[in-house]
C-alpha cells in the first residue's frame, strides 16, 4: 500500500503531460510554416504514443478501486474487535501488530486520498470518508485499550519505608507555660531519629508504576495515535488514569484535602498529626513516587518533545497543590511557639526536596509549581524565625504576680529548657535561618580556644546562649518575689542547677561548651553558700561568745542563749521542710552543707557550756538536729513535736 500515493501522483502528473500533447498536435496541424514530412513524423509518433495510454479517467479509477480493497482489508481488522468483547493486548502479541499495522495503513490511504486537493472525484471522496470513519473507530478501540492497560497493569508497591510510625507523644507546649514532666523532654523531634518516624524513603528510588511488560504497548499506542494526530485523546485518556492512581496512592497515605479555612480551625493535636503526615507523605510522593511517574512519561512520551513534560504536570498538579496548599495555610497560622517544631519539620522536607523538584519540574511546563515550592519554603522559612522571636520575647517577658511556692524549679525554666534541648536537634534549618539574625540578648562568648568548635560557634549556638541569659535574667526577677532571702537563693539555686543539668547531661553541651558549664556550676554553689548565710547566720550568732567573758559565767544567759537557737532551730525546720529541692544530690549537697555548718557550731557550743546549762535545759542533742536537717527540702512542712525537757 505504500506505493499508492506516488500511483495518484504519478497518473495526474501523466495526465498532464497526455493533455499538453494533444494541444501541441493541434498547434502542429493548424502551422503553415514547419517541414511537411518533419511535421508528419512528428505527428505519427506523438500519435504512436498517445495510442498506448488509456484516458485518465480509467487510470483514476483503477486506482481507486485498489485502494478500496486494501481500505476494505484494512477495514476487517479493526472492525473484527468491535464485534467481540475482548481486548487486543488481551490476544496474541501478531493480533496486536496486526492491529497498529492495520490503523497505520489506514491513516497512509488518508494522506494519499487527501494529496489531491481538492478531491473532485465522487468515488474518491467516498473512500476518504470511509477511511476517516474506520480510522476514528481504530482511535477510539486505542484509548480504550491504552485505559486498559494503565488500569490493569497498574503496579502496587509498599517497601517498609511505607509504614507511618507514628511519633511518640510529644512535649505539650502551652501558652499557660504548664509544668511539663522532665522524661516528657527527652522526646526531641525527628531530627534526631532519622526522620523520627517519618519513614524516610532512599535518597534515589525508582519503581515501576506499571508493569514493565507493558511500556513497550503503551509508546506504540502513542506512536499510532499521535502520527494520526490524536495525541490529544492520548493525553487526556493517559493524564486521567495517571491522576486517579496518584489520588489512590495519596489515599493509602491517608492524605486529606484539607481547605486553607479548614487547616486554620484545626486544634493543636489534630494539625500537629497532619503536618508530621505531611512530612511523611512528602518525602515519599516526591523521591519515589513522581520520579517514577517522570520516568514512565519519559519512556512512554520522551520522544514528543515538550508533551511529555506538560503531561507529567497535568498528572501531578493536583496532588503538589494539595501539598502546598497545605503548608500555605500553616504559613499563614498564628504564630505560636509550639508549632516552631513541625514548622521546622516542614521546612527541613522542603529543603531536602528542593533538588528533587527543581529536577522533576525543570521545564517550561512545571515552572508555576517550581515557583510555589521555592515560595512556600520562604513563607516557612519567615514563619520559623518569627515564631523562634516570639518563643524568645514570652521567655523574656512573662511576668509572675506570685512567688512559685517552695522555691522549687519554676514551669518557665522546664518549658524554656525543654524547648530549647528540642531546637538543638534542629541544627541544620536554625543555622539557615538565623545566621543572618544578630544576636542582641546578654550571652556568655566562648573565648576559649579549646571551644571554639563549630558547634559552639554557629549561629544556632550564639542564639541558645542568649535565650539561657534571657531566662536567667528573668528568673532573677522572679526571685525578687520571694520576702524570704533564704528562699530566693534556694529558687535560684533550684533553676540555675536545672539549666546546667539540662546543658551537661544532653546534646546542648557542645553548643554552649564547658566553660559555661563550669561558670553556672559555681553560680549554683555561690546561691547555696549564700542560702546557708542568710538562713543560719543569726541563728548561729547565738552560739557565739562574741568576745564577753563575763557571759560565760551567767548561767541563765547560757540557757537563754541555747533556748533561742532552739527556737530558732524550730522556725527554720517549720519553714523550711516546706521548701523543695527536687535533685536529691543537690538536696544532699545543700542538707551536708548545713550540717556541717550548724551541728559543727552547735556541738561546739554544747561541749563548752552543757554543764553549766543544765541537760534538761538542753532540749535537743547534736544528733536530734543533725537528723531533723535531713527532713528540710523535701517540700512538705512539718513542726518539730518534741516539748523542752524536764
Amino acid at each position: 500500500m505504500g506505493d499508492c500515493e506516488p500511483a495518484l501522483v504519478n497518473h495526474e502528473m501523466e495526465h498532464h503531460i497526455v493533455a499538453a500533447a494533444q494541444h501541441l498536435m493541434m498547434a502542429l496541424r493548424a502551422s503553415t510554416n514547419l517541414n511537411i514530412d518533419d511535421t508528419r513524423g512528428f505527428i505519427s509518433n506523438v500519435e504512436a504514443y498517445l495510442s498506448t495510454k488509456s484516458s485518465p479517467s480509467e487510470s483514476r479509477g483503477r486506482l481507486l478501486k485498489e485502494m478500496e480493497e486494501q481500505l476494505r482489508q484494512y477495514e476487517i481488522v479493526i472492525m473484527r474487535w468491535e464485534t467481540n468483547g475482548s481486548l487486543i493486548w488481551d490476544s496474541s502479541s501478531e493480533e496486536t501488530s496486526e492491529y497498529l499495522d492495520a490503523a497505520v495503513e489506514i491513516q497512509k490511504l488518508l494522506e494519499t486520498l487527501g494529496s489531491v486537493s481538492p478531491i473532485r472525484n465522487a468515488k474518491q471522496k467516498e473512500l476518504f470518508l470511509r477511511a476517516q470513519c474506520i480510522l476514528e473507530i481504530a482511535m477510539s478501540r486505542l484509548s480504550e485499550e491504552l485505559r486498559h492497560i494503565l488500569v490493569r497493569y497498574k503496579e502496587y508497591y509498599e517497601p517498609e519505608y511505607m509504614s507511618f510510625r507514628s511519633f511518640v507523644e510529644d512535649v505539650v507546649y502551652d501558652e499557660s507555660f504548664v509544668s511539663i514532666e522532665d522524661e516528657a523532654a527527652d522526646l526531641t523531634s525527628h531530627a534526631e531519629d532519622d526522620g523520627g518516624g517519618t519513614g524516610n524513603a532512599p535518597a534515589e528510588h525508582l519503581v515501576s508504576l506499571i508493569h514493565p511488560d507493558m511500556v513497550p504497548a503503551l509508546k506504540s499506542i502513542a506512536q499510532v495515535m499521535f502520527s494520526s494526530k490524536h495525541d490529544q485523546e492520548f493525553c487526556q485518556a493517559y493524564v486521567s488514569i495517571r491522576k486517579e492512581a496518584l489520588h489512590e496512592y495519596l489515599v493509602i497515605l491517608k492524605m486529606e484535602q484539607w481547605t486553607i479555612e479548614e487547616t486554620l480551625r484545626m486544634d493543636w493535636d489534630k494539625l500537629s498529626s497532619e503536618i508530621k503526615k505531611w512530612a511523611w507523605a512528602m518525602r515519599i510522593i516526591i523521591r519515589v513516587y513522581l520520579a517514577s511517574e517522570k520516568r514512565l512519561c519519559n519512556e512512554v512520551l520522551g520522544e514528543f518533545g515538550s508533551i511529555n513534560s506538560i503531561t507529567f504536570v497535568d498528572i501531578t498538579k493536583a496532588s503538589m497543590l494539595l501539598f502546598l496548599n497545605f503548608g500555605e495555610a500553616i504559613a499563614l497560622s498564628p504564630r505560636q511557639p509550639e508549632k516552631l517544631f513541625r514548622v521546622l519539620d516542614m521546612y527541613e522536607v522542603l529543603t531536602e526536596l528542593l533538588n528533587y523538584i527543581d529536577a522533576l519540574y525543570s521545564e517550561y511546563a512545571g515552572a508555576s509549581i517550581r515557583i510555589e515550592f521555592h515560595d512556600l519554603l520562604a513563607s516557612l522559612g519567615d514563619y520559623a524565625r518569627a515564631t523562634f522571636a516570639e518563643f524568645r520575647n514570652r521567655v523574656a517577658l512573662d511576668r509572675s504576680q506570685k512567688p512559685f511556692g517552695g522555691g522549687g524549679i519554676h514551669p518557665l525554666t522546664k518549658y524554656a529548657m525543654n524547648y530549647i534541648k528540642v531546637l538543638s536537634a534542629y541544627r541544620g534549618p536554625l543555622n539557615l535561618l538565623l545566621c543572618d539574625k544578630e544576636v542582641t540578648e546578654p550571652c556568655l562568648v566562648v573565648n576559649d580556644e579549646e571551644e571554639c568548635s563549630s558547634d559552639s560557634s554557629c549561629a544556632l549556638a550564639a542564639h541558645l546562649r542568649s535565650l539561657v541569659s534571657v531566662l536567667e535574667l528573668n528568673l532573677v526577677e522572679k526571685s525578687k518575689l520571694f520576702k524570704d532571702s533564704s528562699l530566693q537563693h534556694i529558687f535560684l539555686m533550684n533553676n540555675i542547677h536545672y539549666m546546667v543539668q539540662k546543658i551537661k547531661d544532653s546534646d546542648l553541651r557542645c553548643y554552649f561548651g564547658d566553660g559555661w558549664i563550669r561558670k553556672h556550676i559555681g553560680k549554683y554553689q555561690q546561691y547555696a553558700t549564700s542560702y546557708l548565710r542568710a538562713t543560719w547566720s543569726s541563728a548561729l550568732s547565738l552560739l557565739k561568745d562574741g568576745g564577753n567573758q563575763a557571759l560565760s559565767f551567767c548561767r541563765p544567759t547560757l540557757r537563754e542563749r541555747c533556748k533561742a537557737f532552739c527556737l530558732a532551730f524550730e522556725e527554720v525546720y517549720k519553714c523550711q521542710t516546706g521548701w523543695i529541692i527536687r535533685d536529691p544530690q543537690l538536696r544532699l549537697d545543700v542538707q551536708i552543707a548545713t550540717s556541717q555548718k550548724v551541728i559543727h557550731a552547735y556541738q561546739t557550743f554544747l561541749g563548752v557550756y552543757s554543764g553549766s546549762i543544765g541537760e534538761k535545759y538542753i532540749k535537743y542533742t547534736a544528733d536530734d538536729m543533725e537528723n531533723y536537717i535531713l527532713d528540710l527540702f523535701e517540700g512538705s512542712a512539718k513542726s518539730l513535736p518534741h516539748s523542752w525537757k524536764k
